[in-house]
This record gives C-alpha cells, sequence and structure tokens, in this order.
C-alpha cells in the first residue's frame, strides 16, 4: 500500500471484476453488505492520489488475494457472493 497504487500484474482484470458487480447486482440483498465492504476498503484520503477516484489498493487487494488463494490462483465469483453472504449474516446477527 502507499503512494504507488500500481501492481496490475498482481491483481485481477476488468473482467473479473465486472462480472463481480453483475454477480452482485443480481443479489439485492448483498448490495449493502458489497457497499460496506467496499467502503471499508478504500484507503483514506483516495481523493489525494492518483487515480484520484474510489477504488481499493491494488497492494492490499493483491495480499487479499495471495493469502486466500495463493500465487497465481484465480478466485471465483461465488467466493464473493459466498463472503458476501457471510458478512451480511454475522452484521445481523451482532445487533
Amino acid at each position: 500500500m502507499g503512494p504507488n497504487r500500481g501492481d496490475p500484474g498482481r491483481t485481477h482484470g476488468a473482467s473479473f471484476w465486472f462480472h463481480c458487480t453483475l454477480a452482485v447486482l443480481g443479489h439485492p440483498r448483498l448490495w449493502f453488505a458489497a457497499l460496506r465492504q467496499f467502503v471499508r476498503a478504500v484507503p483514506a484520503r483516495w481523493w489525494a492520489r492518483l487515480p484520484y477516484l474510489p477504488v481499493p489498493d491494488r497492494g492490499y487487494l493483491r495480499f487479499r488475494f495471495e493469502t486466500a488463494y495463493g500465487v497465481g490462483s484465480r478466485p471465483q465469483v461465488s467466493d464473493l457472493l459466498r463472503y458476501l453472504s457471510w458478512c451480511r449474516e454475522t452484521t445481523a446477527t451482532r445487533r
């Protein structure tokens, strides 16, 4: 993490994120959980660094993918849906 928000070769491309977005849009009960997790992943003061967009740091994403799947593995969209369901359920039980 930090000022160098590059590292595009180690994170997944636009196609992966597009499919993730479509999958989440197809499950309205996961929208709030997805938004909450996205906001938590966006770095502080994102507006002060290129690309001046509220996107998670690629270094952070790389670390999370490598610790979950290993180097060179590709996560499945279904994993994201399971994760968001888990986030939704654990938040609901804490209330």
